[in-house]
């Protein structure tokens, strides 16, 4: 039995030494220590040898299995290194070599924009009115009816709506202001919410107006609300997009929904003197429209104005991006030149 075990270890040895790759190493592992290898085996027949025998034989194996688990464990090390290695060169990166170009989607400028803008109003405790309440495709009742909009009003002309086929009162709307109606219809104040979206004008293009473009409206009914309410807002508003070096003023205006009406102007940064077409020599740019929302507005939408009152704005993206950017043509937000688009 004690030459037996020799022999064994003798072999396994031999073996071990031999392995190639991991896969030969367990093998050899399974060959020799497994529970139906060969030392197993000779400890299994220890219950047959006489007590002296079995201590001499149970010793000596457990020398031989410690001693085949110890090599088993070097060659083990050795093969995992040297076949990292080997990997580790088949797969080495040139790092000197170039590289595929893999172009990135970026967000567009004017989703930039949007997306500031909304940031400044959240701060200002406005939320986002539900897209269900600002549809792009809208009825007349809505887009002009409902904001105090007469019946001849030359915004409902063919010159500045664009009317479609699904039905005579149907249209794409000219401004988000009729959210603010839906707003209104669903919620009861105090109400504090801006609307972006996307708005369609049947007019000329040219650097400073598109028939496609973006608006952000915006509206506050509650208790008590004055057009200083207005002014503290829109003024803070514009200190934080632009900066409180940039000059801006109000002035008086006319909206059917509000009364009294204000637009206010952003000082153009692009302005060369009286051919710059950007603010067509004015060295203003208007940028939004505001006012105290027009008592019939708030009746045609059952709010109490005995109670109740409010102001609304809308700006334009489009030109508050101009501005800040210096872009002195808005059709470029529109072309999709990468040239301009990877610059934001």
């Amino acid at each position: 039995m004690k030459e037996k075990l020799e022999l064994i270890l003798k072999n396994a040895t031999t073996e071990i030494n031999n392995a190639q790759s991991l896969e030969d190493l367990d093998n050899v592992k399974l060959k020799f220590l497994s529970r139906k290898g060969e030392l197993n085996t000779i400890k299994k027949n220890l219950k047959d040898l006489s007590d002296k025998d079995k201590r001499v034989v149970g010793a000596l194996a457990n020398k031989v299995s410690n001693e085949l688990e110890e090599l088993i464990s070097q060659k083990n090390n050795e093969l995992y290194k040297s076949e990292l290695n080997k990997k580790l060169e088949a797969e080495k990166i040139d790092i000197t070599l170039p590289s595929d170009f893999r172009p990135q989607g970026k967000v567009h400028p004017l989703t930039q924009t949007i997306n500031e803008i909304v940031e400044i109003f959240h701060g200002m405790g406005f939320s986002v009115m539900p897209n269900e309440y600002s549809p792009e495709v809208e009825t007349e009742y809505i887009n002009f009816d409902m904001l105090n909009f007469s019946p001849n009003h030359p915004a409902r002309d063919m010159q500045d709506t664009f009317y479609t086929k699904t039905a005579p009162n149907v249209i794409l709307r000219s401004q988000t202001s009729g959210a603010q109606i839906r707003q209104m219809l669903n919620k009861k104040p105090p109400i504090r919410v801006i609307s972006p979206g996307r708005v369609y004008r049947c007019e000329a293009v040219s650097a400073r107006k598109n028939n496609l473009f973006h608006q952000i409206e915006g509206l506050v009914v509650d208790k008590d609300i004055t057009f200083s309410d207005l002014k503290g807002v829109l003024n803070e508003f514009v200190r934080i997009y632009f900066g409180s070096a940039r000059a801006t003023r109000f002035r008086a205006s006319y909206f059917p929904f509000t009364e009294p009406s204000a637009e206010v102007d952003v000082q153009c940064i692009m302005c060369s003197g009286k051919g710059c077409r950007t603010c067509s020599g004015s060295g203003w740019l208007e940028v939004l429209g505001a006012g105290m929302v027009h008592v019939n507005v708030l009746k045609n939408v059952g709010i109490d104005t005995e109670t109740y009152s409010g102001f609304a704005f809308g700006m334009g993206v489009e030109r508050l991006a101009m501005l800040k950017y210096a872009i002195n043509d808005i059709r470029l937000f529109f072309n999709n030149d990468t040239r301009f688009l990877n610059q934001f």
